[in-house]
């Protein structure tokens, strides 16, 4: 019988995985551990596991499963150690509730939305993205058109665009997520 050779990631491999995934899991810890600082220590602990044991992960799928559950896990033990207990309290019932298989699922999948999403508007023509981006952030069309010193009819006209090729970038992508997340 042939042995498999275990995989080995390269260094690109690892910075393209990085930098598609390390924002999106800082904000999915964050929902744990509601600490930004914490939250990016928690997940280059992940990334560091991940380059140091070169752990074989050759689909994306398992590569997303992984990194979530691993950072659900470790944010987890950062809210159960004695260093944290020092700072603040949580009670058992929140961990509980953190430690939710439907929490973790929810949390995930709202991430991964998100980023979905936004890697879509980043394909945008570059004033598009600028309205979208602003509308993702809760700007009317007339805070909008002052923003960018352009008319609301322009405003409203690059939205249309923008909503025309966004509904075909991400026709597939929200049945994408509710398979990928099947799988953790």
């Amino acid at each position: 019988m042939k042995s498999i050779e275990p995989y080995q990631i390269t260094f690109k491999e690892y910075k393209i995985l990085f930098n598609t995934y390390y924002n999106p899991l800082c904000n999915f810890a964050n929902k744990y551990l509601n600490d930004y600082e914490a939250c990016k220590d928690v997940v280059q602990e992940v990334f560091i596991k991940i380059w140091d044991k070169q752990i074989g992960l050759t689909s994306e799928n398992a590569i997303r499963s992984y990194l979530y559950t691993s950072v659900k896990n470790k944010s987890l033990d950062f809210l159960k150690s004695n260093a944290y207990k020092k700072i603040r309290s949580i009670s058992d019932i929140e961990i509980k509730k953190l430690e939710s298989e439907p929490y973790f699922t929810r949390e995930a999948i709202l991430e991964e939305s998100s980023r979905l999403i936004q890697e879509a508007v980043n394909t945008l023509p570059f004033k598009c993205k600028q309205i979208i981006d602003l509308s993702l952030n809760g700007y009317k069309n007339d805070e909008i058109s002052k923003e960018l010193s352009i008319s609301i009819n322009t405003v409203k006209a690059q939205k249309r665009i923008a909503y025309g090729k966004l509904r075909v970038i991400l026709k597939g992508a929200f049945v994408l997520i509710a398979h990928i997340f099947t799988d953790i």
